[in-house]
């Protein structure tokens, strides 16, 4: 046997060496191609560069404030906003937390998650709320089906898969990946069956299979059924020699789960029922308790076909409500919810701009609620109404389209009436009624939430700012965040104004809040940048304040709104005082020597 110390043998040599030997073998058609690298091992030099410390999130959201967030995109839903606000918040400011305190606290054992499960109808805004939590957050988010994994990966997919498509979607942070959200639709459909005689392996299976992810293990990153991966593993090894992180810890990964859950009404009913049973007890009839789901208790999870350690992985419960048919139509209404902002992007592409009128949003609403999908309905109701006039339209010079109740009701008539008077007065009046209808709304509702809206972009709320965003959004396809958000870049763009100016020109301007509003609105309308109106305000006003500050020695000009509209009236009465003043000094008679007395 060879000893352990044994010298490794040099890399040319073992090159020269096996390419001797597939010379001999083969003659000179097979050649060593690229050489081998060596497997180095770890550097001892006092010169060293430090292991990289480990990444800490940074994360300082309050759980009122991601509630804040929520309430602007999604209706209802307030006990369950509030829970997954609240613990999704507390989940991430305990990681920071615990990464800044000692190590003996870092090293706890036993700590649980606050992995979620989230009961409700189709349709309610499941998956909706969690991928507005993930983003906000800015943690990657990945959503996986529970009927498509199995327990093994032979069939379907490894319920590993999601962690390890966790760090795809951080595109390869293994640090910021480690902190991901791994959201599982259908959880229901894993529950062994409750009229199965024996185990349901199948289902069980997969549920086991989630318990250590949903705890803290490690999962392989390089596994058998992914050659891609494993391919590029053994090329980085070839040309690196050395070997990379294979594998990511699920501890700090929350596990969010979400089902219909549909017969577990009736498992929580007949423990209410059994429970008020007995000497005195008044009996109810448990079907008429509206809130049945929100009674589960995990003996009920149990019955329905959950393993108990699984259950227990699940300790947050939030319940969903089912969405009216006035839920319905608030979500059309809401200036943020994507299907009508989506489908105004779909004519848009076309260069039509779309209104919608109220008494129309509340018809499709009616028809989404018969579909008794929730607020997937709302989906197929809005394209149904409208599919005719995105099909023809585009192939006319119609360039404003007005979504009434009597359109919705009567689409081929509305739809050949516009087509045969296409410049008609009254259908012309009645879209210009619709857009200020829309942008009253948007005023509404932006003053409504502007304490909210100010500190969340850090922008003072003004009327006219307000109305500027009213105004930007029912000119665009964007919902109000974003209007803000640009409107808060152009407001910093404009302040630098002030600071370009006196480095240009040695002249100090200060640029009021009216004044500011009005560059923004010339912005917005020009479709310029407050960059390109620098250019304007240098044409009107360098000069005449080079001359006002050359005449007075002022070198400091506060610039209002009227100045921005009437620049030559504004630097005229910065003059007026200076010429009224020299007309009224006394003229020199031309044959008056200086120094001599006046006679």
């Amino acid at each position: 046997m060879k000893e352990l110390n044994e010298k490794v043998p040099d890399p040319k040599e073992l090159e020269k060496e096996l390419g001797d030997f597939l010379a001999k073998k083969f003659g000179g058609s097979v050649k060593l191609a690229t050489p081998i690298v060596m497997p180095q091992s770890a550097k001892t030099d006092e010169g060293e560069k430090p292991p990289k410390r480990r990444k800490t999130i940074e994360f300082d959201l309050k759980p009122q404030d991601l509630i804040a967030h929520l309430d602007q995109y999604v209706v209802k839903q307030t006990a369950a906003k509030d829970i997954l606000a609240t613990k999704i918040c507390t989940h991430f400011n305990r990681i920071k937390h615990v990464q800044n305190a000692p190590d003996t606290l870092n090293d706890m054992v036993g700590v649980i998650k606050n992995n979620v499960l989230m009961l409700g109808p189709t349709g309610v805004g499941k998956t909706y709320l969690v991928r507005l939590i993930a983003k906000k957050i800015g943690v990657p988010f990945v959503k996986g089906d529970a009927t498509k994994f199995s327990e093994t990966g032979y069939v379907g997919g490894d319920v590993e898969d999601l962690v390890r498509d966790l760090v795809k979607e951080a595109d390869g942070d293994m640090d910021l990946a480690q902190y991901g959200i791994v959201y599982i639709d259908e959880i229901d459909k894993i529950a062994s069956s409750q009229n199965l005689i024996g185990a349901d392996v199948s289902r069980t299976g997969v549920q086991r299979a989630l318990l250590k992810p949903m705890e803290e293990t490690e999962v392989d990153l390089k596994v058998p059924h992914d050659p891609v991966s494993m391919l590029q593993e053994i090329d980085r090894f070839r040309k690196t020699g050395k070997k990379e992180k294979s594998s990511i810890n699920t501890r700090h990964i929350l596990f969010i789960m979400s089902g219909a859950f549909s017969g577990l009404e009736k498992i929580v009913s007949r423990r209410i029922a059994d429970q008020r049973i007995g000497f005195g007890a008044s009996i109810s009839n448990p079907a008429q308790e509206e809130d049945l789901l929100a009674r589960v208790k995990s003996e009920d999870l149990v019955q329905f076909g959950f393993e108990s350690e699984f259950v227990g992985r699940l300790p947050v419960r939030a319940v969903f409500e089912r969405l009216n048919e006035a839920d319905l139509a608030d979500i059309l209404k809401n200036p943020n919810n994507p299907i009508i902002l989506g489908k105004k992007l779909d004519f848009a592409a076309y260069g039509i701009d779309v209104k919608f009128q109220t008494r129309a949003l509340d018809l499709l609403a009616a028809r989404a609620y018969d579909e008794n999908t929730g607020a997937r309905g709302l989906v197929s109701a809005v394209e149904g109404a409208l599919l005719l006039f995105e099909k023809t339209l585009p192939s006319t010079g119609i360039r404003q389209l007005a979504v009434t109740r009597k359109m919705i009701e009567s689409p081929e008539e509305t739809l050949n009436m516009l087509l045969d008077n296409p410049e008609d007065e009254g259908i012309r009046r009645t879209f210009e009624e619709l857009s200020a209808q829309e942008r009253q709304r948007i005023v509404d509702y932006v003053t409504d939430n502007s304490a909210t809206f100010g500190e969340k972009y850090g922008l003072q709320l003004t009327a006219s700012r307000i109305a500027l965003a009213a105004g930007v959004y029912c000119s665009q396809a964007s919902d109000i965040g974003k209007v803000l958000k640009k409107i808060k870049a152009f407001y910093q763009e404009t302040k630098t104004i002030e600071l370009y100016f006196i480095k240009n020109h040695g002249i100090n301007i200060v640029l009021e809040e009216e004044a500011i509003d009005y560059i923004l609105e010339r912005c917005f309308a020009s479709g310029s940048t407050p960059e390109g109106y620098y250019r304007n305000l240098t044409a009107d006003f360098e000069h005449g304040l080079k001359l006002v500050r050359q005449k007075t020695g002022r070198t400091r000009f506060f610039i209002t709104r009227e100045a921005l509209e009437k620049p030559d009236s504004y630097i005229a009465d910065l003059l007026a005082p200076i010429e009224k003043k020299q007309s009224q000094l006394p003229l020199k008679p031309d044959n008056l020597l200086e120094g001599d007395p006046p006679k």
